[in-house]
């Protein structure tokens, strides 16, 4: 069997992704619906143990101040998978969201899915699974 290793052009691409992913969860913190929304497809939805919500519902609920974030972080490497004009990225993240004046402090898995559209790589999905520690 081949040994394949990664061409500049892979780690370019994937140091990319990776940054975006960073700039994004900037863009959450600062609870801004226009600049959080430039990070996602107009169908973009999140899965979580609350169920889907497109974006159309979540930027409604930053904008109206029903939901903030304080902070949010990658605190793990990114695994990056792409073909073509897709990617699969999954990191663990912490954040504090408030919703509805109620503070929740979230360590996550999350995996994003990223399409790359003529304004360049937006997430379509994302996925959170909360980590348990026992």
């Amino acid at each position: 069997m081949a040994t394949t290793h990664p061409s500049s052009t892979d780690n370019t691409i994937k140091d990319r992704l990776v940054a975006l992913l960073d700039e994004w969860m900037a863009a959450i913190v600062t609870n801004d619906a226009a600049r959080i929304a430039d990070y996602m497809t107009d169908d973009w939805i999140m899965v979580s143990e609350n169920g889907i919500t497109p974006a159309a519902r979540f930027l409604a609920l930053v904008e109206s101040g029903a939901l903030s974030h304080s902070a949010m972080q990658r605190v793990s490497d990114a695994t990056i998978e792409y073909r073509g004009n897709v990617a699969v990225l999954t990191v663990r993240a912490t954040n504090t969201a408030h919703f509805q004046g109620k503070r929740f402090d979230a360590d996550e898995w999350t995996t994003d899915v990223f399409v790359e559209t003529e304004q360049g790589w937006r997430c379509s999905l994302t996925h959170i699974t909360a980590v348990t520690t026992e």
